[in-house]
């Protein structure tokens, strides 16, 4: 979607040479106030939330999703059509100073840990997408301020370089840019309903509501202690090189550890067969719990809990798919007895009394889920692909290592 005229005209205010500008160079900043997420209501002025920026929305912006009343509105900055407006904290590299451009109409307000470029002059959807170019993304890196939460102010902002083309061309590249966001949105949706489908089935097969063969029985709950085995082993030979340490995150699973994280003295790192489960006693409320999917044993901290499932009582693939419900998170959060728990150890877990049905329905239970995940999966790899495709005509468009000829 590109601009009208009217609002192009108004964006059009500096034509440069063609080459590199600080944002110092091109507008003025400004720092946004207010609205917190206890302040969000159902109706009123839209609104924008810094985490919002890395966490909602892309590049551009048309429309916002959140509301304000209008008397914390009138304490927040007013945002205009054109406003670059970046996040001012974040976890993770891409998020710190993540820009998007706001191409909406009418009154909206953005709240506090977020600055504002007015201004600049130029596309404004063209230099959000630079201000997301690799190069970009390294020049806030190294700015941004802070350990595990990293700040960027504007005068740190006002530093960071992009190139810019005439707004002819600035118009044509974000023009195609869009076209590959419209392409990532679709995929996207088309994501979000199949694992919406997936959670249906989950909570339907899991808790006996939804029966494969339309018979209704009532499964006797069973400890996970009696279809469980807690794992001690260590690499005390050490037969796992420090390759093999794996951590759990909540996101993606079991994941290499990096170098700098490994101890020197991994003799003493538990081994995680195939199939089995981890996780770190502190942060299972949070989902970091994982399933050693691979075909080969790895190893994770020694001050992780792990267990295997017994062959005579439960498929893991059932347990993979029972920890990823409500039912689960609701159990690891109150700890089973309405107390919110700072440590879970396997005797913690092992309490947890499950709806299971015999070996034969869960086989079949997870055939169908498998199925339903694995469909999932494959969307979730043309989403990934698609925003490869961007980001690597990003690089070369927004960097001018590509050059658009715009002549008759």
């Amino acid at each position: 979607m590109v601009h009208d005229n009217d609002a192009k005209d108004k964006l059009a205010g500096k034509s440069l040479p063609v080459g590199r500008y600080s944002l110092g160079k091109l507008g003025r900043f400004h720092k946004g106030s207010g609205i917190s997420k206890s302040e969000l209501a159902d109706t009123g002025i839209p609104c924008l939330r810094y985490a919002e920026i890395y966490t909602t929305y892309g590049n551009t912006i048309y429309e916002l999703r959140s509301r304000v009343s209008a008397e914390i509105a009138s304490k927040a900055f007013a945002i205009e059509h054109g406003d670059i407006i970046f996040a001012g904290s974040g976890e993770t590299q891409e998020d710190i100073g993540k820009a998007t451009a706001y191409l909406g109409e009418g009154k909206a307000v953005v709240g506090s840990d977020t600055v504002i470029l007015r201004g600049h002059g130029q596309d404004p959807s063209f230099l959000a997408h630079a201000l997301s170019t690799d190069d970009a993304i390294r020049q806030k890196g190294c700015l941004g301020k802070g350990q595990s939460i990293v700040h960027i102010h504007a005068p740190d902002l006002s530093k960071i370089e992009v190139w810019l083309a005439p707004m002819a061309e600035q118009r044509w590249i974000a023009g195609l840019l869009q076209t590959w966001d419209e392409a990532i949105q679709k995929y996207g949706k088309l994501r979000a309903a199949k694992q919406q489908r997936l959670d249906v089935l989950r909570s339907g097969l899991l808790f006996g509501s939804l029966r494969l063969d339309r018979k209704r029985a009532n499964w006797r709950p069973r400890r996970l202690s009696e279809v469980t085995f807690e794992l001690s082993d260590r690499n005390t030979d050490l037969a796992l090189g420090r390759e093999m340490v794996m951590g759990v995150t909540n996101s993606r699973g079991i994941v290499p550890m990096r170098e700098h994280s490994v101890a020197k003295d991994i003799s003493r790192y538990k081994r995680l067969p195939s199939r089995a489960f981890a996780y770190n006693p502190m942060r299972i409320n949070v989902g970091s719990i994982a399933m050693n999917e691979g075909e080969t044993d790895v190893l994770v901290s020694p001050d992780y809990v792990a267990f295997a499932c017994k062959t005579d009582g439960l498929e893991p693939d059932y347990l993979n798919h029972l920890r990823k419900t409500q039912w689960w998170a609701h159990y690891i959060t109150s700890g089973g007895s309405g107390s919110v728990r700072q440590r879970t150890y396997y005797d913690d877990l092992a309490a947890l009394h499950l709806p299971l049905p015999g070996l034969d329905e869960q086989r079949r239970i997870v055939n169908l889920l498998n199925a339903a995940r694995s469909d999932l999966d494959a969307t979730e790899r043309m989403v990934a692909s698609v925003t490869r495709q961007k980001r690597g005509l990003m690089q070369k468009l927004l960097t001018g290592q590509w050059r658009v000829s715009m002549g008759a």
